[in-house]
């Protein structure tokens, strides 16, 4: 292979680019954190800078720095983005697009936003591309991406330069392989930030990967960290829902955010608080526990997901994202029948490989290979002519015969199947201590994750047999926006066509969870959403936009209860929704569905279900709460106990200056209680100075809400 150029220089990096492509540079960079900031920076100062030269950038995910949208935010997230965020640099790109200038000749184009976070943005909403996460690799060749940056690990090893595509190896070397399959031109850069975590297996690529390999001082800085975010009630009820959906010796997949930490605490309460578990989950369901997982995970659950986020780690710290797969069809499969009982390499192991023809009884080389790979035999084992030798012990090359066969399991078994994976990503974003731990874990443990392709995770083309042996009762947990009362599901944009975030894996996620026999799709939504508009359900008659159509519709779980719609009628469908819709729309979604003959005229809402109201949610749950099985950071928070106090004050006033009759009411009540916030409060938000009437009634309101 061709080995790469060595820069030294971020500036002279870019003048390599502009010198070797003549026309527009269409470039091509990961979602989340494998994005080599400064150097995309560079490249697009110069390009702003030369309103001759045009770029297009293809991406998705772009992270920003946390703002506040008013003084008070702005004074409050200052010292924390500071502490938190570390020298991160943002995206001058990022910057410009919400500004709304970006420059004419240059366009930014993604296929997932952050969340929410563009709405109304004109550059952003006619640049977004709709696409399966399987997809991007292919829609970038149709952009016509000339070049691939990312930010890589690095290691000196024996053999010298080690590299790791680290947190993105989900779609680059699809990308590379399309693009250099077709004979279309394009330069790849890999940009070394000694920040990011190393990952092996999936992840690791040679030099010669690379045409160019940047190692500037000036690349290498914090990854971006989101704190941790406050898991509410309604998170838990639902994490603890889905929790129990989940089977011992199955497959596991979440999503970032506060309800994948609290399906994360909720397994961690299910397989170390046995009867707690239980009797919070009998508070929350009226129906009855028929049909649910409550016991512990004896075998362990094996972690595939195309985003390796924080609560996965600490299941797999906690022992429970612990089953491991194999990369042999055959040897998975004989590992779910039980033929090989455990990892544990026993004579029964080889007899098992031997009766299913994945080794012939006189070992090739290939055999023998494929038997220490794996740790069957051990690594010294080699074959001589038609004699298998292990240090002294000599034995003919035939493991039908008996006498032979125990000789080999006496003097030449391994102890442990080798080469088990226990967590699948394609790539990760998490809180500071989530990378700390991935750079300081043990190397038989980093060995055990595998950082890999996203064509690998999200879909079960190719290695077909393999994926589906290694995913056995497969839970795919998936959040949405919105569901209808006939079981379509809205997650990515709004009735207008406005995006909120993107399709991304989602799509194919369904598809899997009924394309393999034991699989469940569980869609998860908070019953309710609340806006300026006011306070909406989430479950609603129709929507005018479907990311996923109502035949593909399974489990839907909110914080009232669980949904099962697999193979259900129309009727029994709407009917299971209301169930676990929030009471105060009950009515409502009932008279819709009647006017639209898809309820019997005289259909009432079942007693058991009247009462889903936040209210009755808390008081369920507070006790649990209390006793510390539902903590609001069950994964620990960068924030200080003084931030969270003010971050709940500042929820509040945030939430009512949408609302100005609920404003009204907070002022004359502030006003009335006469309450002051501690002085250290309103140094840090700017108010301990107040002297307008606009800033003294802010003070006043701030601590009215502590």
């Amino acid at each position: 292979m061709t080995q790469p150029l060595l820069m030294d220089s971020i500036d002279a990096c870019v003048d390599h680019v502009l010198d070797s492509i003549a026309g527009d540079i269409v470039l091509g960079i990961p979602l989340g954190v494998g994005k080599p900031n400064p150097f995309v920076n560079a490249l697009y100062r110069r390009i702003k800078g030369n309103p001759l030269r045009k770029l297009r950038i293809i991406t998705a995910l772009s992270l920003e720095k946390p703002v506040g949208h008013s003084p008070l935010e702005k004074h409050f997230l200052e010292p924390l983005v500071e502490r938190v965020f570390g020298n991160y640099p943002d995206l001058d790109y990022v910057k410009d697009s919400r500004a709304g200038c970006l420059p004419p000749n240059i366009e930014v184009r993604e296929f997932f936003l952050k969340t929410g976070d563009y709405l109304g943005n004109s550059a952003a909403q006619l640049g977004y591309i709709s696409t399966n996460y399987t997809f991007v690799a292919r829609d970038m060749a149709v952009q016509g991406i000339n070049v691939l940056a990312q930010a890589v690990a690095a290691k000196e090893g024996a053999h010298g330069l080690r590299l790791s595509l680290s947190s993105n190896p989900d779609v680059s070397h699809e990308v590379v392989d399309k693009m250099r399959s077709a004979g279309l031109p394009l330069m790849t850069i890999g940009v070394i930030n000694h920040a990011m975590p190393f990952m092996p297996h999936g992840a690791e690529v040679s030099p010669a990967f690379f045409d160019v390999v940047l190692n500037d001082p000036a690349a290498t800085h914090d990854v971006f960290a989101p704190p941790n975010a406050k898991v509410s009630a309604a998170d838990y009820a639902i994490g603890l829902h889905a929790a129990s959906l989940v089977a011992d010796g199955g497959t596991l997949q979440i999503g970032i955010g506060s309800l994948g930490d609290a399906i994360g605490q909720a397994l961690l309460v299910r397989d170390r608080h046995g009867v707690e578990f239980q009797n919070i989950l009998k508070s929350l369901c009226p129906a009855g526990l028929q049909g649910r997982e409550l016991g512990r995970f004896d075998q362990g659950l094996y972690g595939c997901s195309e985003m390796f986020v924080n609560a996965f780690l600490r299941l797999i710290e906690a022992g429970i994202i612990r089953r491991e797969v194999y990369g042999d069809t055959v040897l998975q499969q004989l590992l779910n029948s039980g033929a090989i009982a455990d990892e544990t390499v026993t004579p029964q192991t080889l007899r098992a490989l031997l009766d299913a023809r994945r080794v012939r009884s006189s070992l090739g080389q290939g055999d023998l290979d494929f038997l220490k790979h794996y740790g069957v035999l051990r690594p010294e084992v080699q074959l001589d002519g038609e004699t298998l030798v292990c240090g002294h012990h000599r034995y003919a090359n035939k493991l039908r015969d008996e006498a032979v066969f125990e000789h080999v399991c006496a003097h030449m078994l391994g102890s442990r199947l080798l080469g088990g994976i226990s967590m699948t990503g394609g790539f990760f974003l998490g809180p500071r201590d989530f990378y700390e731990r991935l750079r300081s874990m043990p190397e038989q443990e980093l060995a055990k994750i595998d950082m890999t392709r996203i064509d690998f995770i999200n879909q079960l083309y190719g290695d077909d047999a393999l994926k589906r042996a290694q995913r056995r009762k497969a839970r795919f947990m998936n959040t949405t926006m919105v569901v209808t009362l006939l079981g379509a599901a809205a997650s990515d944009a709004l009735e207008s066509g406005q995006v909120v975030s993107g399709v991304g894996g989602q799509y194919n996620f369904v598809a899997m969870s009924h394309a393999l026999p034991d699989a469940r799709l569980v869609m998860m939504l908070r019953a309710t959403h609340d806006n300026k508009d006011g306070l909406k359900s989430s479950i609603v008659w129709s929507y005018g936009n479907v990311t996923i159509p109502r035949h593909l519709r399974d489990v839907v779980v909110t914080e009232y209860g669980v949904a099962e719609l697999r193979g259900q009628s129309d009727s029994e469908v709407v009917k299971r929704l209301i169930a676990v819709a929030d009471s105060r729309f009950q009515p409502e979604l009932v008279r819709q569905a009647k006017a639209h003959g898809k309820l019997e005229s005289d259909y009432e809402v079942p007693a058991a279900y009247r009462h889903n109201l936040p209210e009755t949610l808390q008081a369920t749950l507070r006790p649990w709460a209390q006793a510390g099985l539902l903590p609001d950071f069950p994964f620990g928070t960068d924030l200080t106990e003084d931030e969270q106090h003010m971050v709940r004050a500042m929820k509040k006033l945030k939430h009512a200056s949408s609302h100005p009759g609920e404003l009204f009411v907070m002022a004359v009540k502030s006003l009335w209680d006469g309450k002051e916030a501690p002085q250290a409060y309103l140094e840090r938000l700017g108010l301990d100075d107040a002297h307008s009437i606009k800033d003294l009634l802010m003070r006043r309101l701030f601590a009215g809400n502590l």
